[in-house]
């Protein structure tokens, strides 16, 4: 008995991190990873630096971005913070 006792509060506390930490982050990590599979030719994106342009080519792993003076740069696909043309 006194061992169920010492294992409960131990129990809990390992539900109580899962839920709060563990689960949003998941779910955070796999939007994420969403957005970035789904990218296109022609969206609008933000860089993790700041940097906006929109994307003028694309492969498995890197990117191409148009900038608005016409210059083209290459990013890693992981990047990219965030698409500003999708709803």
């Amino acid at each position: 008995m006194e061992m169920l006792s010492a294992i409960v509060p131990l129990l809990l506390m390992f539900a109580i991190f899962y839920f709060l930490l563990i689960r949003p982050q998941q779910k955070r990590q796999k939007k994420i990873q969403q957005m970035h599979s789904s990218l296109q030719k022609g969206d609008k994106i933000i860089t993790i630096g700041g940097m906006h342009g929109t994307i003028d080519a694309l492969d498995e792993d890197r990117i191409i971005v148009a900038v608005d003076n016409g210059s083209k740069l290459t990013f890693d696909r992981q990047a990219v913070r965030d698409v500003t043309n999708r709803d």
